[in-house]
């Protein structure tokens, strides 16, 4: 990768700088493709969970547990670990 290349695909100044970026950058986007397989993962099992609870006689949605859930990623990540779950906890729950 040529030092202009890198300075545009990365904002480094040096070769080796932009060396340790793009494979930082690389270690990243593999991170996010587990992280996306588990999000997936995660709401197939809150099908089954919802599925097993509406044939019960249940609500399709459990708001205690939603606000443990919700607690577990604010004390973990603070308040913007707030937002995460409840945008997972939306991707897991479909549509109401």
């Amino acid at each position: 990768m040529s030092i202009t290349t890198a300075a545009e695909k990365t904002g480094a100044r040096s070769a080796d700088a932009a060396e340790l970026i793009t494979g930082a950058r690389d270690r990243i986007d593999a991170l996010d493709d587990r992280i996306i397989g588990l999000i997936q993962e995660r709401m197939a099992v809150s099908a089954v969970i919802q599925e097993s609870r509406i044939a019960s006689g249940g609500r399709r949605v459990n708001l205690s547990r939603e606000m443990e859930v919700l607690a577990h990623y604010r004390d973990a990540l603070g308040k913007p670990g707030t937002a995460l779950a409840m945008t997972m906890l939306e991707l897991c729950r479909g549509r109401i």
